[in-house]
């Protein structure tokens, strides 16, 4: 069965929430995500999520953010997450996920659709390798614990 993917809208926060909360579970941990989260997202200038569906209901989804660059002169685009329920694994959905955002970053003007994934994941490497992406860069982080705010650092 082939998925549509469209934009997520408030509505969607719900399952939003519980297909983090399985990628949460996966590597575990615990996300304080909730729908007041997914709504604060998604009415952020910039962010997004694309959704994938089979037979209506939502299996898969990648979140994203583009914001404009200094270097580039242009927007550039982070995929955050890429999500794919565990049931429905095996069928594309991620790939087309990806394609339907690079889609979205070509018609926003951005120069570059960058991602981040742990060092040893070697299968999301191959799998972003797969579309073009390539390692460019080492990404450094601090986590910052604000109590739990929807947008940890801006």
């Amino acid at each position: 069965m082939a998925s549509a993917v469209r934009q997520a809208v408030t509505q969607d926060a719900h399952r939003v929430v519980e297909l983090v909360q399985q990628l949460a579970a996966t590597i575990g941990e615990d996300s304080p995500v909730s729908a007041t989260t997914v709504e604060d997202f998604l009415a952020y200038p910039g962010s997004g999520v694309l959704l994938a569906e089979e037979g209506g209901r939502v299996v898969g989804l990648l979140s994203y953010s583009v914001r404009p660059n200094l270097y580039h002169a242009a927007n550039v685009c982070l995929i955050e997450d890429l999500i794919v329920d565990r049931a429905a694994r095996g069928r594309g959905i991620g790939s087309a996920l990806v394609e339907a955002m690079f889609a979205h970053a070509h018609a926003c003007g951005c120069a570059e659709v960058s991602v981040t994934t742990m060092p040893d994941n070697t299968v999301a490497r191959s799998f972003y390798q797969r579309f073009g992406l390539v390692d460019e860069a080492i990404y450094l982080e601090k986590h910052l614990h604000n109590g739990g705010s929807s947008r940890e650092a801006q």
